[in-house]
């Protein structure tokens, strides 16, 4: 079987003006190459890919002031996909990413 290797839709400002384009934003796992992700696409939306394209979203450094002192902390990086539908294709990216079977808790 298959591992899952969409993690989720990445629902940004740029992202959501994309879709209407047919390109969509995704936050896969980190050791997924640009032919997994393509073929995992393709077999939960059933649409048809034109290209792939990977990059590194980097970490945050984050610092809150309190009456304490500061705190530090780090905003964990991801890996980010953007796909490039064939024209014609769209993906409904407000449904839930997953499905649930009846009855199932």
């Amino acid at each position: 079987m298959a591992r899952e290797v969409l993690k989720r839709p990445l629902l940004t400002e740029k992202a959501t003006l994309q879709a209407e384009k047919g390109i969509y934003h995704f936050e896969v796992l980190p050791d997924t190459n640009k032919i997994e992700i393509a073929d995992a696409v393709r077999r939960r939306f059933g649409v048809a890919i034109k290209s792939v394209r990977v990059s590194w979203q980097k970490e945050k450094h984050k610092t809150q002031f309190t009456r304490k002192g500061a705190r530090h902390g780090v905003k964990q990086g991801f890996k980010k996909a953007i796909v490039h539908l064939e024209a014609g294709n769209t993906i409904d990216v407000f449904a839930p990413m997953e499905t649930k079977e009846k009855g199932a808790l």
